[in-house]
């Protein structure tokens, strides 16, 4: 974080925040065994009240956004809307004359900017733009059926957003991120994004953006100003206002995923919107308390995140500022620092480590593709190496601590990982792997069977746990 503008920082009762209500707040996170948040900031009047990371989750960590990435391609069209490059009428099929069908149907001929925005492009179903034999996924989209009059049916549609940034790269001359560069980002001083790109070089839009969490909280505070910053306006109060509202119905049950959807934001319960992401990247605003919650997570129950926010963290922003209470925001200092990811600590001593230390376990085939797994121990590290078609993964583990490093092992480029291993009993070792810039997370148990072994793998959140894997030395 070093040379990077950050928000102010304030004790909660400065801002009007109980201590004891955010300290309640992290206690319900704790005790919800299915909720796994890595990050969490509550800005309020401008200045961060509270921040904490869950070990090994980092402050300075950039962390996979998901859909939360939606929201800035939205911001990017409105600036694109000012500097006058396009307008949310245009023709969605006007931009992309060689990759349009030779026959454009009524309902692909009326789509607009607009509609892409809203998520009402017409579709039935979002476009599976990846499976174009030639990784043309604008093609790909212009040729899928549409099926209703845009504008009047709700699908959430991530290939919508992947148009609005292949529209802007058209107009601009500039992939996505390098055109919100000198317009968004350096303004807010968020540095080091990064953003994924499809086939054809253009950023995904609708997902692929990497940011910190404080980063997060900068834009949701941009949003709650009206787009001003620092007394610079960077983005129209006329495109917020419009982008944030409701524009098109998407439910009617009482969740916060049906109060309706606006330009690439969601409507809210209690006067609030959000942008988030798959797994719970929130960036929450909250106009009526003039307040920004930011949050990265690994948790599938989006909504029970949300309901704690509405039901323990809202009702707690005071009018004004509180009485000091010095104990209670120490003890909430406290608690932040030593948020922590739960971590296997039940050490049993093994024999089976001098027995396996350097073995290599030819593996049966497997879901994963490895091939051989081997550990050696040394002190309080062990050195996993396991080999697929790719070649060979080290990973340093911590004996009931995290080791940082770096793999690509399942996740097929190379991230940061946090790792660890503890004895479960004598004859089971278990890995514990965190890949921190994403939600996931994952355990290989490995049970000792006389010359073999068999590796039983977890992960946090999703349904990619694999089959039981067997192997013999």
């Amino acid at each position: 974080m070093e040379n990077r503008q950050v928000l102010p920082r304030s004790v909660p009762e400065a801002q009007g925040i109980s201590s004891t209500a955010i300290a309640d707040f992290l206690k319900a996170v704790h005790k919800q065994q299915t909720m796994e948040l890595h990050s969490f900031m509550l800005v309020r009047h401008g200045h961060v009240a509270a921040e904490g990371w869950w070990s090994p989750y980092a402050a300075d960590l950039p962390h996979a956004m998901y859909s939360l990435s939606k929201s800035f391609t939205s911001t990017a069209i409105g600036l694109a809307v000012g500097e006058g490059l396009l307008t949310l009428d245009d023709r969605v099929v006007s931009f992309f004359p060689v990759e349009a069908p030779r026959e454009v149907s009524p309902n692909l001929s009326a789509m607009q900017i607009r509609h892409l925005l809203m998520m009402g492009t017409g579709h039935s179903e979002e476009p599976r733009m990846r499976e174009h034999p030639r990784g043309n996924w604008v093609e790909a989209f212009l040729h899928a059926p549409v099926e209703h009059e845009p504008g009047t049916h709700f699908v959430y549609n991530s290939a919508a957003t992947y148009m609005l940034s292949a529209i802007l790269q058209k107009v601009s001359g500039e992939k996505l991120l390098d055109y919100l560069q000198p317009r968004l980002m350096q303004p807010l001083d968020i540095i080091g994004a990064t953003w994924e790109a499809c086939p054809m070089g253009i950023h995904f839009g609708g997902w692929g953006l990497n940011i910190t969490t404080e980063d997060i909280a900068k834009f949701g505070q941009l949003y709650l100003q009206k787009g001003v910053w620092n007394g610079r306006r960077i983005l129209s109060e006329a495109w917020v206002e419009e982008a944030t509202s409701k524009q098109i119905s998407n439910n009617n049950n009482n969740t916060d995923w049906a109060q309706g959807y606006g330009y690439q934001f969601w409507r809210c319960r209690h006067g609030a919107y959000r942008g988030d992401g798959y797994l719970g990247q929130f960036c929450i605003v909250m106009p009526e308390q003039d307040a920004v919650v930011a949050f990265t997570s690994g948790t599938s129950d989006m909504q029970a995140v949300l309901n704690l926010v509405w039901e323990l963290l809202l009702p707690a922003m005071q009018p004004g500022s509180l009485p000091a209470n010095d104990e209670a925001a120490s003890a909430l200092k406290a608690q932040l620092e030593g948020l922590a990811m739960n971590l296997p600590r039940e050490q049993h001593d093994s024999p089976r480590e001098q027995t396996i230390s350097g073995k290599v376990f030819k593996l049966d085939d497997n879901g994963e593709g490895w091939n051989t797994f081997s550990i050696r121990f040394n002190n309080d590290e062990a050195a996993v190496v396991i080999q697929n078609n790719d070649g060979e993964h080290a990973i340093r583990c911590g004996r009931g601590v995290w080791v940082n490093g770096a793999s690509s092992i399942r996740q097929g480029i190379e991230r940061r990982i946090a790792s660890s291993f503890t004895w479960r009993d004598p004859d089971t070792l278990e890995l514990t792997f965190r890949i921190v810039e994403t939600p996931f997370g994952y355990s290989v148990v490995c049970r000792m069977e006389d010359e073999g072994i068999v590796l039983g793998i977890k992960q946090n959140v999703g349904a990619f746990d694999s089959a039981p894997i067997r192997g013999k030395a």
